[in-house]
């Protein structure tokens, strides 16, 4: 069932989708040898080439427009997603290398291991100025030019996509609302926008021609046999026989492997960018006029981009400490409960204070200005602090707090070193705790308009009663209310 290559020690799944790929050549073997997620990726890389595989088949199998659009898109994506998850595996695996050279005994010097800690970057309210000419927009000339358009956003081996935009000159910007999170991001990511676009044939409504080319028609055959013309495209009661009269006149679709999306514009923004509000950032257009999935960008994006660092959000360090009187020498103290969080080192009474959310006894600022150093002194019965100086105005001012052993100050003053280092590496992001969206559910894609009729309309949840149909039904009549039934004046 599985089969093991002993030279790099892999085991890979026969008959599977990544074994395939291997054998034609598609993906090389020696990038997922040795690298500790192997597991993980593996099953990743599984999952997208199986997706895949089911989206070119069902792009070959589609019969609307819109799943089409859909397949197409999902094909784009797993090719990104497969793309992106062997970049990792290479990365991952020149990491390890790097870190079996540093062990050599003829390295000299120690390592800084030391890491930052990851965070979460969000973008929202994502918005394309498009730049139309004044014939297509303010006169409506022109030929009906209509692109499906959506974002692909990609930060290290995470790619989240946006739902798809209909694009014509009736559209000033190009919105996408809904905010997108990557959840473990370091502070020198690289978040990636690119913009994708795939023209529409024929530009005006999918399934039936345009009513523009029925009265071009109409008027340039005649009256008699233009008004025939224009009865068989419409569907009408005097459509020939031939058609029976009960649907369009339907050409003969060309001969297409399906849409493809091309990249119009990409952008790639990083922790320079962040900012708690909107702000604007330049594209790169990477497509020419003359495509057919063009669409007149003007150039820039504004969106909201704002990080969240873990230091900020969750507790870095958390225990007690005794908060000594300054010039006091003796041992002793308020005993409270310390939470280093963000900016500050919240102090209470107690664990359960912490927990309930109340407001803290004492709050000691922790921030780039903030110095602290040890105040350990040689002896038995001596306590082991730490000195924490801010400065307020024009003076300084100076928390000792005792822990309760040496080990127990070792770790607070670890802890205080840790979040100086993530401090000097999230910068901006440390200043104040940034506003972090939640995504909604995602809604299923409604791509192309539907003619609906008062059925559709009535989307009535079952939870509903029976007077939500009545008021629907009122104000389709016009707001006339439904009188009694004639049958009842009988009782």
């Amino acid at each position: 069932m599985f089969c093991r290559n002993q030279q790099s020690r892999l085991t890979v799944a026969r008959g599977s989708a990544l074994e395939m790929e291997i054998r034609r050549g598609r993906c090389r073997l020696s990038v997922l040898a040795d690298c500790p997620q192997e597991p993980e990726m593996q099953r990743k890389l599984e999952r997208e080439l199986r997706l895949r595989e089911g989206a070119l088949k069902l792009l070959g199998a589609c019969s609307r427009p819109e799943q089409a659009l859909e397949a197409a898109k999902g094909l784009l994506l797993c090719n990104a997603r497969v793309l992106a998850y062997m970049a990792e595996l290479q990365r991952r695996k020149e990491a390890q290398v790097l870190r079996r050279t540093a062990r050599r005994p003829s390295d000299a010097g120690p390592m800084d291991e030391r890491l930052p800690c990851r965070g979460t970057v969000c973008i929202s309210d994502l918005r394309i100025p498009l730049m139309w000419k004044d014939t297509e927009y303010f006169r409506n000339k022109g030929e009906l030019h209509r692109c499906a358009v959506f974002c692909l956003l990609q930060l290290g081996a995470e790619i989240h996509d946006t739902p798809m935009v209909l694009v014509d000159r009736t559209l000033t910007d190009i919105c996408f609302e809904s905010p997108v999170l990557f959840s473990e991001a370091g502070p020198d990511f690289e978040l990636k926008v690119e913009l994708y676009s795939a023209g529409l044939a024929g530009g005006g409504t999918q399934g039936s021609p345009p009513r523009k080319l029925a009265t071009r028609l109409s008027t340039s055959l005649g009256r008699s046999s233009g008004k025939r013309v224009r009865a068989a495209m419409d569907g009408g009661p005097g459509s020939p026989p031939g058609n029976g009269g009960t649907g369009p006149l339907l050409l003969p679709a060309p001969n297409v492997p399906g849409p493809k999306f091309h990249l119009l514009a990409h952008a790639v923004l990083s922790l320079a960018e962040v900012q708690d509000g909107f702000r604007t950032h330049d594209l790169a257009i990477a497509s020419s006029e003359e495509s057919s999935c063009w669409v007149p960008l003007y150039g820039s994006m504004c969106c909201r981009l704002a990080a969240q660092p873990r230091c900020m959000a969750t507790p870095v360090s958390t225990g007690f400490l005794r908060l000594q009187q300054q010039g006091s020498e003796a041992q002793g103290g308020t005993r409270l409960y310390c939470v280093l969080r963000g900016t500050n080192l919240l102090c209470y009474r107690g664990p359960d204070e912490a927990e309930a959310g109340l407001e803290p006894a004492l709050t000691i600022a922790i921030n780039k200005e903030t110095r602290i150093r040890s105040t350990e002194r040689e002896g038995r019965g001596q306590p082991h602090g730490m000195a924490v100086t801010n400065r307020y105005g024009g003076e300084e001012v100076t928390h000792t707090l005792v822990a309760e052993s040496r080990a127990e100050a070792q770790r607070w003053m670890e802890a205080f070193w840790q979040h100086f280092y993530d401090m000097s590496q999230w910068k901006q992001c440390c200043e104040e705790l940034m506003r972090i969206e939640v995504p909604p559910p995602r809604r299923p894609p409604a791509m192309l308009p539907r003619q609906g009729s008062l059925y559709h309309e009535m989307a009535i949840d079952p939870s509903d009663d029976i007077e939500a149909v009545t008021d629907i039904l009122t104000r389709r009549a016009g707001g006339r209310e439904p009188g009694p039934p004639p049958w009842l004046l009988l009782f």
